[in-house]
């Protein structure tokens, strides 16, 4: 266990990455919402491509110390955030990549038993290739910001013949001070897609 996070149970505040201004973070909410959605098991490797402040990346890695996690991220000041923040937890079972998938998932180290996508400007050429390396009963975890997203994603799922799909999108609202009042203030919504692959 991190010292920066003493705990078995996920759900690290926001407030403990390290962050870069315009490059997002999903918030501890929907992490917990998509670490559910994951499945892992303790000695399995999950592939989190687009792995942004690496956030996801470093709680799995903290539910699964005997299992993988390689981070993939295209922004080498990104990557180079990713493993700062693996420092600040201590984590020695992360391994951050940095390249562009589709293009860089053959070089990529232990095939995967879960694959999370986080979007991406070519998402349905990333779930196409990435599907290929995923072995029978692998799943699969996607999320998407808007309506494009979520029907590329769809449409891709399909053609995947993708199995025991879950889709749903969460309201988040989380109380913040504003003045003399304490208001609910809106997270993102996001869509989340998960399913399994039956070969």
């Amino acid at each position: 266990m991190a010292k920066l996070w003493p705990y078995a149970t996920p759900g690290i505040p926001d407030h403990l990455f390290e962050q870069l201004p315009g490059i997002p973070l999903s918030s501890r909410e929907v992490r917990l919402l998509l670490l559910g959605y994951l499945r892992l098991k303790p000695k399995d490797v999950l592939w989190d491509i687009g792995a942004g402040t690496g956030t996801l990346a470093i709680e799995a890695a903290l539910m699964i110390p005997q299992g993988r996690v390689v981070a993939v991220e295209r922004d080498g000041d990104v990557a180079e955030l990713i493993r700062r923040n693996c420092d600040r937890f201590g984590l020695t079972n992360v391994q951050v990549i940095q390249g562009s998938a589709p293009n860089c998932l053959s070089e990529l180290p232990h095939h995967p038993d879960c694959i999370f996508v986080e979007g991406g400007r070519n998402l349905k050429d990333i779930l196409l290739a990435a599907w290929d390396y995923l072995p029978s009963l692998g799943r699969v975890v996607v999320t998407a910001g808007n309506l494009e997203t979520l029907y590329a994603v769809s449409e891709t799922f399909a053609q995947l013949r993708v199995r025991n799909i879950e889709a749903a999108q969460p309201a988040v609202n989380r109380l913040e001070t504003k003045g003399n009042y304490q208001v609910f203030t809106a997270v993102d919504p996001i869509f989340i897609l998960s399913g399994e692959k039956y070969e």
